[in-house]
């Protein structure tokens, strides 16, 4: 793909504090116009990665570009909307006046701000509250001025870390209809977040970082495709019927009565079960069992998710 086709692109980038190395070497690239996850647990980097990319710290070495520029360009980073996880906001500000001082800090007009200030709040669901003191929001409500404030400039990269903390199902369906419109625009959506139920509905490529290096990058739509484990559940089974199975299995976990088949194809799925029930094997379940994102993530991990 050609630089013009990437809002994100990173060789080597890393960052050092002293004797801590917080990003060992992010490389990486997003593509313009998707919603892109970046996940890994405590402490992997995601937060300095993301302050780098954004120039808020300058890294140790490697380089990085932000929409075709150096990351921390001046006027690119007018083009970009940060929602971080630990916002101070002006408590004595109201919504409207909240969006229209960082309008003013985006340069954006007057006459502009006046147009766009009453249709973020109406989009985040705060109309009502518009000339409400942010003292007076709760968690869920702060969570949505500081989306409308990443939203302002209308960017063409948006940054969001940990954006449905503190909001409710109602608030956590209105972030992804947000992003979902953000992608529909033609913006590119950098997401973090630990709610992987989240990450696997709205992204369409998930990298997974350690270290501050990118362990693995993986089209979000793969992991339905990924389906080749199924659960069955036996009255009881013999060491003979099970040894048979690893005609079909690479892998076979057992507790008690219920085993977890790791099959060489899930299209040997229906011969499985028609060779249990010849040998005679009450079979009460047979459930192929969806890959899912978070799965992937405790399998980077190493830990073991057993049944």
């Amino acid at each position: 793909m050609s630089a013009s086709g990437l809002a994100i692109s990173t060789e080597r980038l890393r960052k050092v504090f002293g004797d801590k190395v917080a990003v060992g070497g992010l490389t990486l690239d997003v593509r313009r116009g998707e919603v892109f996850g970046f996940l890994g647990p405590n402490g992997a980097g995601k937060s300095t990665s993301v302050k780098m990319l954004l120039g808020l710290v300058k890294p140790t070495g490697g380089a990085g570009e932000i929409l075709g520029q150096p990351i921390g360009h001046r006027e690119t980073r007018t083009r970009i909307g940060f929602l971080p996880e630990h916002f101070r906001f002006y408590d004595w500000l109201t919504s409207q006046e909240l969006l229209r001082l960082h309008g003013q800090l985006c340069g954006i007009s007057a006459e502009s701000l006046r147009r766009r200030i009453p249709l973020l709040l109406e989009t985040v669901g705060l109309a009502p509250q518009a000339g409400k003191q942010l003292r007076h929001f709760s968690k869920g409500m702060l969570q949505r001025i500081g989306l409308a404030q990443a939203l302002i400039n209308e960017p063409d990269v948006l940054f969001l870390d940990e954006p449905t903390s503190g909001l409710d199902p109602v608030g956590r369906r209105l972030v992804r209809d947000i992003i979902k419109a953000q992608r529909d625009r033609g913006a590119t959506v950098f997401l973090n977040s630990h709610l992987l139920s989240e990450v696997e509905v709205t992204c369409d490529r998930v990298a997974f970082i350690q270290a501050g290096e990118v362990i693995e990058i993986r089209d979000v739509s793969s992991f339905e495709e990924n389906r080749n484990k199924v659960l069955i559940r036996v009255e009881s089974i013999s060491d003979e019927t099970l040894e048979g199975l690893c005609t079909w299995a690479s892998h076979i976990a057992r507790e008690g009565n219920r085993l977890m088949v790791t099959l060489k194809s899930l299209d040997l799925a229906p011969r499985l079960l028609r060779y249990l029930v010849e040998r005679g094997t009450e079979v009460f379940e047979f459930t192929p069992q969806r890959l899912s994102l978070e799965d992937r993530f405790l399998e980077i991990l190493g830990v073991d998710q057993g049944l």
